[in-house]
């Protein structure tokens, strides 16, 4: 649940993260399902769900439109029964909607259900610009009309149609807007430029299993028939690995041995191999992986010698939410290494706090730093601005010698469950307290 205000994590630094670990369910899959089982009025069930404040609040705004959301069973809240029968509210709560980015993923669905939606402009993490035009081009295109207002977008249709179209940019959650509408638009729909993330793929899988029907899924041109229907069906979220790539730059930086179970090794091919050329190892064992604990830690330059680059890229590159982790975990490797965050104009900001802390870095600007380690990092007083940064202040704290306090906790959160329990079972030194 939610940590009260003015709660701090207090971590005390050095010790090995060792054990066995198993990660959450995706947190960038259960949104966008969550959101899309109001395209049937019959039961959903989402097995795998995350107990992350980001999931819990889109659960509450799924109610506000009148959807009933509810565990299976008392004993296991990680699944989920969701039923939307009779008619749905189309106006999202904009109190709920402002404090979840998430949120946006609802206007495909209520406006292929409803024939309308107002969409109160979304909130989530502070890293810079994030545009809606991909979202509202996209509904036009299947024959939304569009109203701006100062505090929303309003859609209308009498009935979606589909069509050849093409994103402006690879959008996950324009992706997943335009899958969820097109699904029921009468006609074909062709998406051209589509993400092809994990999540999305997840998401389309879903819909097939509601009888959707999809093709191209994993690539980046999606076909979509339109059908009258969709049915109810189970479903379960993959695992999140995102949070796989955190737990391996946990146990590297603190030079622990650690067994990362259910670890969806398909989707962990680029964290690995960027891992690998900052001198981290992994093997496959089984389903799982192991992070072994005598690293060499030490960046691999490119041919020649030259300074190598860790950038983001949309599917199957390096994920932009790995961008904090990598640059934290560059601190403790031997060398010096280029990070590129192409995409938020504010994600590296939070290298100041890094800084503070022994790191040498330099902000070349709000889009490149470069990291030279390793350097020693010593505990200190700092924030979570983020999800992603919030990690990656985490992982410092827990290889820095001393005590480091971490603040607006709420951000950590907001993407891992109980994560200070999980690491106190691997040994690490952390308590949540009174700020």
């Amino acid at each position: 649940m939610r940590a009260p205000e003015g709660r701090v994590f207090r971590v005390r630094g050095g010790n090995p993260l060792s054990g066995r670990i198993r990660p959450q369910g995706n947190k960038n899959e259960a949104l966008p399902l969550l959101a899309a089982c109001l395209l049937t009025d019959e039961e959903m069930i989402l097995s795998n769900v995350p107990p992350i404040e980001d999931v819990l609040m889109m659960q509450e705004i799924l109610r506000s439109v009148r959807a009933r959301v509810e565990p299976v069973s008392a004993s296991d809240p990680s699944r989920l029964r969701i039923v939307s029968g009779g008619q749905l509210e189309s106006e999202l709560n904009p109190e709920l909607s402002s404090q979840l980015r998430g949120s946006v993923t609802l206007a495909g669905p209520l406006l292929a259900r409803n024939g309308h939606v107002f969409l109160p402009r979304p909130g989530g993490d502070r890293i810079g610009r994030r545009r809606l035009d991909t979202h509202i081009l996209a509904l036009q295109a299947l024959g939304a009309t569009v109203k701006v207002f100062p505090d929303g977008f309003e859609l209308k249709c009498d009935q979606l149609r589909g069509t050849d179209l093409l994103l402006d940019e690879a959008s996950v959650t324009a992706t997943e807007n335009a899958v969820c509408a097109a699904s029921l638009a009468d006609g074909e729909t062709v998406i051209r430029n589509a993400a092809s993330e994990p999540h999305v793929q997840g998401l389309c899988r879903m819909l097939k299993a509601m009888g959707a029907r999809i093709e191209g899924i994993g690539s980046n041109v999606l076909r979509i028939q339109g059908v009258e229907k969709l049915k109810g069906a189970p479903h379960r979220i993959g695992p999140d690995y995102l949070e796989v790539g955190s737990f391996i730059s946990l146990a590297a930086v603190t030079g622990g041995e650690l067994f990362i179970e259910d670890a969806d090794l398909e989707n962990l091919r680029m964290i690995r191999l960027v891992f690998s050329r900052l001198g981290i190892e992994t093997r496959v064992e089984n389903d799982g992986l192991l992070v072994p604990g005598d690293q060499t830690m030490e960046i691999v330059t490119d041919i020649g010698g030259d300074v190598p680059r860790i950038d983001d890229a949309p599917w199957p590159g390096f994920p932009a939410d790995m961008t904090s982790v990598a640059l934290v975990t560059a601190t403790q490797c031997k060398g010096t290494v280029l990070i590129h965050e192409k995409m938020f104009e504010s994600r590296l900001f939070f290298t100041d706090r890094l800084i503070s802390m022994g790191a040498r870095i330099v902000l070349c600007d709000p889009h490149r730093a470069i990291v030279i380690g390793p350097t020693p990092l010593f505990g200190s007083v700092v924030s979570s601005p983020d999800i992603r940064a919030g990690m990656a202040m985490l992982i410092a704290a827990l290889c820095a010698q001393g005590e480091s306090v971490i603040q607006n906790i709420n951000q950590i959160d907001r993407g891992f469950a109980s994560i200070d329990e999980r690491l106190r079972d691997l040994g690490a030194d952390i308590e949540r307290a009174a700020g």
